[in-house]
């Protein structure tokens, strides 16, 4: 059973990017925190629904 969905918050680099070789979706929700070298903090809001992901926002939190 090879995951479908991997997800990754270490490089505070926001990114949701289909991954070919691996067959899966790839999502780094970006950074939340108030430090760090990023301009403005996200997250990645999504449903999934019967194994299906929909409905993927990405919502800005403000800057630091």
């Amino acid at each position: 059973n090879p995951p479908e969905l991997f997800i990754a918050g270490h490089s505070h680099i926001l990114k949701v990017i289909p991954d070919k070789k691996l067959g899966l979706l790839h999502i780094n929700p970006g950074a939340a925190g108030k430090s760090g070298f990023h301009l403005v903090r996200t997250a990645v809001r999504f449903s999934i629904t019967d194994g299906r992901i929909s409905d993927l926002e990405i919502i800005e939190l403000g800057t630091q």
